[in-house]
Parts: structure tokens; C-alpha cells; sequence
């Protein structure tokens, strides 16, 4: 099919799931922060069943070609396979700034970091087995999981992120004999930090996506829309990703408004493209998916699109969250149609 829909990952969670105000009311958290939560512990695996099932649900609803899990089970995008892992004290956090320059509490690294045990198989287990469509799975990057954390235990930088590539590769490898279609990883940090993700950052990916088989994706971005309302005009860290091995590169073009011609350096990469600003609550037209698909098109093959969100939906109301992916699928079917 000619430009499938997806999400980037994320989905409205349930007001009866987690608390909307107290998510919102602070930067993502890169520790646990399960007082989030809204339902008790002892039943909160099947609040994240019967989240992630209504989560499904709305996807294939709403005309979504490739469906993910909405990450319903996170508190955020990394912090839940973050402190999973080996060498983090859980007890005593650190403190590092965030993308924005604001001090946040962090993993604290006392350690080697090392995968444990599989973080998000289950995840896809049952993703696979609740949705007849293409998968998509998401685990955090390991340069953007460096640099969340308050190190204790590296004298160099690119170790540590070698060592979350290596657990992220293993992870990555799981996912996919677990059933997923698509694995995707989730780099935000890439273009808040360029000049780190040039030093060690790209080759930590390279290391993340070594003798990997299945289709693979990044994500990289400007952050979410409620919580960073600035945005640069271009990336200041993206036609670097065209020397990996990935499948597919995830960017934002609604919001910016980007020039779509710097997709040009990404030749032989699907492009994951951005049509929903995640600034407003507005429900965009179908029309004005359409225009924004069309921008692309002068620079990348339509084989080549994949059509998405600028980033994730986890911080709109799930009635709006659901208008704009619809009014996403309809814009994709529009396009579709006068290519054929």
C-alpha cells in the first residue's frame, strides 16, 4: 500500500489509567514515577491490557495501517526500559538538565549498565496477538538514555553509551522474536545535542542496530509539542542518520512547517513523515493532512512515506488525540488516491 499510517508511538492514555494533570504539570519523568498511576498495583497489569486493547482499538477505528501498543504501560517513552536496567540505583536519584536546561530528577548510574532480563516483550506478545495489522514496537535510544542520567561510574562518555546500545540491540532483537513487524528507536536527544550525538551518539545506534534482522526505525525530534513550544526551523542533527543501517526515519514537518527538501539527504530511507501539530487541539482537515503529505512528495518517493504524527499523542484528551488520527488516515487516503 502506498503511504501506510502509523503512529510514532504513543497514544491518549485513559484518564482512568493515569493522572493527566500531574503528567502534564512536569517534564517527562526519567525515573519511575508510579504515583501517576490511578489504578492500585495489584491490578494494574490488566488496566494496561485493557488500556493498550482500547488503544488498538482506536488505531484500527481510525484507518491505521501499522499499529502500536500507545506505549499505555509508561510513565514515559525511556524512563520505564531505563531503570531496567544494571547498574541504576533505584533508591537514591540524580539530577541532570533536561533538553530544556531544567534540572530533573534521573537514574543515578553507580555501575556498568547491563541488560537484565526482556523489558517489552510481553508488550509485543500481546500487541501480536490482539491486531491482524503490522506491528510497530518502541525502546528509547541509547544515546538519548546517556544522556538522562547522572553518572557516577564512566570516565568516558561514548563507553556509556556503548554499553545502552548493547542492551538495547539485545532488547531490539527480542522484540523482533517476539513478533514484532517494526522496532523503532526513540532519539529526541539527537537533535537537542548534535555535537555529542556526532561525537559517540551516531556510532551508539550503529552498535544498537549490529546483526539486527527486521525492519528498523529512529524517531528524532523537536520534543513534545506540550511541553516545548518553540521549534527551529530544521534539525540541527538528521542527514547523519543516513550512514546507518536503518530503515526508516521518523521527523516532524507539521508544526515547523520544514522544509521538506532536506529529506533529500536521506535518500533510500522511508520516511516516517510528521502531518499532526501536537501544539493545538484542533482537529486538523483531511485536506490539510493532504497539503502537508504533498510538501514531501517534490523530495521523496511516495514508496517511501510512511505518514504519522509529529510525535506522540500522550498528551492530548483521547476524543482529540483520536479526530487527528482519523482526519490523518482520510488526508493519506486522499493523496493515495490521486497517485493511483
Amino acid at each position: 500500500m502506498l503511504l501506510p499510517t502509523s503512529l510514532v508511538g504513543s497514544y491518549a492514555q485513559p484518564d482512568w489509567l493515569i493522572d493527566k494533570e500531574k503528567l502534564a504539570g512536569r517534564f517527562p519523568p526519567r525515573v519511575r514515577a508510579t504515583e501517576l498511576w490511578r489504578v492500585d498495583e495489584e491490578f494494574r497489569e490488566q488496566a494496561f491490557d485493557d488500556a493498550t486493547l482500547l488503544a488498538i482499538r482506536d488505531q484500527e477505528n481510525a484507518g491505521l495501517d501499522i499499529i502500536t501498543d500507545g506505549e499505555m504501560r509508561r510513565e514515559s517513552y525511556s524512563n520505564r526500559f531505563a531503570t531496567a536496567l544494571e547498574g541504576v540505583d533505584l533508591e537514591n536519584h540524580g539530577t541532570a538538565l533536561d533538553r530544556s536546561g531544567e534540572p530533573t530528577p534521573v537514574p543515578r548510574l553507580t555501575g556498568k549498565i547491563r541488560r537484565k532480563h526482556a523489558v517489552e516483550t510481553r508488550d509485543v506478545e500481546f500487541l501480536r496477538a490482539n491486531t491482524d495489522r503490522m506491528i510497530k514496537i518502541t525502546v528509547p535510544g541509547p544515546f538519548t538514555m546517556s544522556q538522562q542520567v547522572q553518572n557516577e561510574y564512566y570516565d568516558d562518555e561514548a563507553e556509556m553509551a556503548h554499553d545502552y546500545a548493547v542492551a538495547v540491540n539485545a532488547e531490539i532483537k527480542d522484540l523482533f522474536a517476539a513478533g514484532a513487524d517494526i522496532v523503532q528507536i526513540d532519539e529526541p536527544y539527537m537533535q537537542a545535542r548534535p555535537d555529542k550525538a556526532r561525537q559517540y551518539g551516531l556510532d551508539a545506534v550503529k552498535t544498537a542496530l549490529d546483526g539486527v534482522n527486521g525492519r528498523t526505525a529512529l524517531h528524532i525530534c523537536f520534543g513534545y509539542a506540550a511541553l516545548i513550544h518553540e521549534r527551529p526551523e530544521g534539525y540541527n542533527f538528521l542527514p547523519e542518520l543516513a550512514e546507518t543501517s536503518l530503515n526508516d526515519v521518523s521527523i516532524e514537518t507539521a508544526q515547523s512547517e520544514l522544509d521538506c527538501k532536506v529529506l533529500e539527504k536521506l535518500d533510500g530511507k522511508t520516511i516516517i513523515l510528521g502531518v499532526l501539530d501536537l501544539s493545538t487541539h484542533e482537529i486538523e482537515k483531511p485536506e490539510t493532512v493532504a497539503a502537508r503529505i504533498r510538501r514531501a512528495l517534490p523530495h521523496v518517493p511516495a514508496e517511501r512515506l510512511v505518514i504519522a504524527p509529529d510525535c506522540g499523542l500522550k498528551y492530548l484528551p483521547r476524543d482529540i488525540a483520536f479526530g487527528k488520527m482519523k482526519a490523518m488516515a482520510e488526508g493519506a487516503a486522499i493523496v493515495r488516491a490521486e497517485l493511483s
